[in-house]
Formats: structure tokens, C-alpha cells, sequence
């Protein structure tokens, strides 16, 4: 998978830098009334597509917080269960360890008679 990513990004960074190539000629861009920004046309694109995948991003760590924070009550549910079937396993332990023993057979021969009876 990490190949994949690889070549993916390698892709678009190429393609980037083709349209960059061939892109120099200066434009303007208006950002508010009275603030224009002059610069070539690669650049003006390559600024954009990083604002857009920071806010890709930023998105991203949003919903991973708001289905982590939604997600808690569950968690923390699980985390107690899973508390008590150790606190369970513990108990049945002690128990095994006090209980007394069956006695064992001392030989095949008493192991065929318990069968035969």
C-alpha cells in the first residue's frame, strides 16, 4: 500500500511541476477589495492545492475526534466489562486452587474397572 501512496504523490507532484513548467506567465488574483496578489500561474495553484489538503486534513482530525468523542461511552463500557470477566477469571482461579482435588486413578486396571461398573 505504501507503494501505491508513493506513486500517487509522485504523480500529482510531477504533474505539478509539468504545469508549473509551462505555466509561467504572471496572473492576479483578487482576495479582497483593495488586495490583489500578482504572481505566475503554478504558483497561484500549487498555494491552492496546499490550502486545500490543509483543510483536507483539518477535516480529517475533525471527524476523527467527533466519532472518537461519540465512540467513549462505548469504550469506556467495554473497559468495564472486560474488568469484571477479569476480576471473574481471578475468582474462579481461587476457587480451582481451594477446591479438593479428585482422587486419581493408580493404575489402568482401576481406570478399566470404573468403566466395566
Amino acid at each position: 500500500m505504501k507503494q501505491v501512496n508513493f506513486v500517487v504523490i509522485f504523480v500529482i507532484c510531477l504533474a505539478l511541476v509539468l504545469f508549473g513548467i509551462e505555466n509561467t506567465t504572471p496572473s492576479v488574483i483578487h482576495v479582497v477589495k483593495g488586495v490583489d496578489f500578482e504572481a505566475p500561474l503554478s504558483v497561484e495553484l500549487i498555494i491552492a492545492a496546499g490550502i486545500g489538503a490543509t483543510l483536507a486534513w483539518v477535516f480529517s482530525v475533525w471527524v476523527q475526534v467527533q466519532s472518537y468523542t461519540q465512540k467513549k461511552p462505548e469504550i469506556e463500557q467495554r473497559e468495564l466489562r472486560i474488568q469484571q470477566l477479569e476480576e471473574d477469571v481471578e475468582r474462579y482461579r481461587v476457587e480451582l486452587e481451594q477446591a479438593p482435588m479428585l482422587p486419581q486413578a493408580d493404575s489402568q486396571a482401576d481406570v478399566e474397572d470404573a468403566f466395566v461398573q
